[in-house]
């Protein structure tokens, strides 16, 4: 089920985002995301969160985190990918708002099919300042 993220949740979100991005970006180093650990941490419940909690053991399998109508972060736990949870909490998004972006790096390709699958379009290609990397903003509309 989704529901709004409570600050108990706080650990079990930070466990996925710090995985998932560790997994789906290989081509950067480990520690630039222990690097970024804190601020994510200290950010995070500021954010509009809402989590996929499993109905039967009560664990947080995802979120999905906005600022606006920006989607700041979308995680789903390894072991629980592939199983509809990622394009629920993108559901939960697109029936809060009427557009979304979001930036995507390019060699991160099955994230980038995932959201043209769901109807995301590019819109520009950069180089993200911090780490070289070509990135792509991405919209969708109703």
């Amino acid at each position: 089920m989704i529901r709004a993220f409570q600050a108990e949740d706080l650990d079990s979100a930070m466990e996925i985002w710090l995985a998932a991005n560790t997994q789906a970006h290989s081509f950067l180093a480990g520690e630039y995301w222990a690097g970024h650990y804190k601020a994510v941490e200290a950010m995070l419940p500021q954010a509009e969160l809402y989590v996929w909690e499993d109905d039967a053991s009560g664990r947080i399998e995802g979120f999905i985190g906005l600022a606006g109508d920006y989607i700041a972060g979308l995680f789903v736990r390894d072991g629980a990918r592939s199983q509809g949870i990622g394009k629920a909490l993108l559901e939960q998004g697109k029936r809060l708002k009427g557009c979304l972006e979001l930036r995507v790096y390019g060699k991160n390709q099955r994230a980038v099919q995932f959201y043209q699958r769901e109807g995301f379009l590019i819109q520009a290609e950069r180089v993200e300042e911090e780490t070289g990397e070509l990135e792509y903003v991405m919209a969708w509309r109703r």
